[in-house]
């Protein structure tokens, strides 16, 4: 299996590619259950934020031990995460649909009610994994401004294809897009 090496900080991933179309793959990076790696991510990742912020939200999955990190760093004790689906305790819960590269077909993208209240006038730091099309922070940020929360900072730890040209994310590391012969596009 043809792999990509990424390093942030002193971590070191070979991430495998994996096809995602007829023509293109991607180096998997699943931080889902990478704990040093998000530990590092996040000490890395603050001293590029805002210090002043209410609160970290981040999208269900891969992204929730990242806002976990940064919130417990930045003496944060609450962090939110907005869900793929709705649940059954949920009440007057705020819903969008994304389009994602890694997830075939559109997804929704729900924020409880509660939090939706709680995040109400307050500023949030809106944090992924990574950013690839930037469809999953675009529906985030849409619920965002629903609930009334100020996004003052977008980041991710890595920006992969175009998105490591945008400047309205703060990332660590970029992550190429690559042809199926495992070379770079």
């Amino acid at each position: 299996m043809q792999k990509y090496r990424i390093t942030v900080g002193d971590q070191i991933r070979d991430l495998p590619l994996i096809p995602i179309s007829d023509d293109t793959a991607i180096a998997s990076f699943v931080l889902l259950g990478d704990d040093a790696m998000s530990r590092t991510a996040a000490e890395l990742l603050i001293k590029k934020l805002p210090h002043k912020f209410d609160y970290v939200v981040t999208v269900e999955s891969k992204g929730i031990t990242l806002a976990h990190d940064l919130s417990l760093l930045t003496n944060h004790p609450r962090s939110f995460v907005i869900r793929k689906s709705v649940k059954s305790y949920m009440k007057d819960p705020l819903t969008t649909t994304v389009d994602s590269i890694t997830t075939q077909g559109q997804q929704q993208l729900v924020l409880d009610g509660a939090d939706a209240k709680e995040l109400q006038g307050k500023s949030v730091i809106l944090v992924d994994d990574v950013v690839s099309t930037g469809g999953s922070l675009q529906s985030a940020e849409k619920l965002l401004k629903l609930a009334g929360s100020q996004i003052i900072a977008k980041a991710t730890i890595l920006a992969e294809g175009d998105a490591a040209e945008r400047d309205d994310v703060v990332f660590l590391g970029k992550l190429p897009l690559f042809n199926l012969d495992g070379t770079i596009k």
